[in-house]
């Protein structure tokens, strides 16, 4: 049977350091496995998500509103299962996903007032499973990193060169409100949260992969 396991978090949380150690996990014991990167960068169907983030809609993340940003990605997901994925998906590999439509709960649910993050969350759902067809995960995983202990993470990730950080990465006050509506989503969507800190340090890379693992092991049971 297909699984679809997303892992979620915020730019600095260690996600794709997190996603090979799980990937590289499972093919040890076995399990036929697909990883997919979203956004599909090397697509022509990111040509909208890529033109948002390098500024060309405005610096300020808030310059597309959510319906408009969600669906730039929504397209582009959908391109990648449609051209991509969607035979291994059907073939019952277990498809390990570094972001999926779950990233608009975090980065765009932010954009609206806090009383209307339920009705865009209901919309963002209905809009990629049931209008587009894109598989509905059957676990997320979001990495819950302070975003100050994120910052330094990528900084050093870029080599001090903040110029190299995207309209999200770069923007401080945008990042705490996403990890803000992140917790938000986790909780009314059932996301499983591992935390990535004791507040002041980053926890060690074995400990947070040990932390993934016990839930895809209960998953996959």
């Amino acid at each position: 049977m297909s699984k679809l396991i997303v892992i979620e978090g915020l730019d600095g949380s260690g996600k794709s350091t997190q996603l090979e150690l799980l990937i590289s996990a499972l093919e040890k014991d076995g399990k036929r496995v697909r990883k997919i990167k979203l956004p599909d960068y090397e697509s022509p169907s990111s040509t909208l998500v890529k033109m948002y983030l390098g500024g060309e809609f405005g610096k300020d993340p808030n310059a597309v509103n959510a319906y408009a940003a969600g669906a730039f990605y929504a397209v582009d997901r959908y391109a990648s299962f449609t051209l991509d994925w969607k035979s291994d998906y059907e073939s019952d590999k277990i498809i390990v996903a570094d972001r999926y439509a779950t990233s608009n709960s975090i980065y765009q649910t932010e954009k609206i007032a806090e009383a209307d993050w339920d009705s865009y969350l209901d919309w963002s759902a209905d809009f990629e499973y049931n209008k587009l067809g894109i598989p509905k995960p059957d676990a997320v995983i979001y990495l819950d990193m302070p975003v100050d202990i994120s910052q330094k993470l990528m900084t050093g990730r870029y080599g001090g060169n903040e110029s190299k950080k995207d309209v999200h990465e770069a923007d401080v006050a945008f990042l705490e409100k996403c990890r803000k509506s992140a917790l938000y989503a986790a909780s009314r969507q059932g996301w499983q949260i591992v935390e990535c800190s004791n507040g002041k340090e980053p926890y060690s890379i074995e400990k947070i992969h040990n932390e993934i693992m016990k839930i895809v092991d209960e998953e996959l049971c």
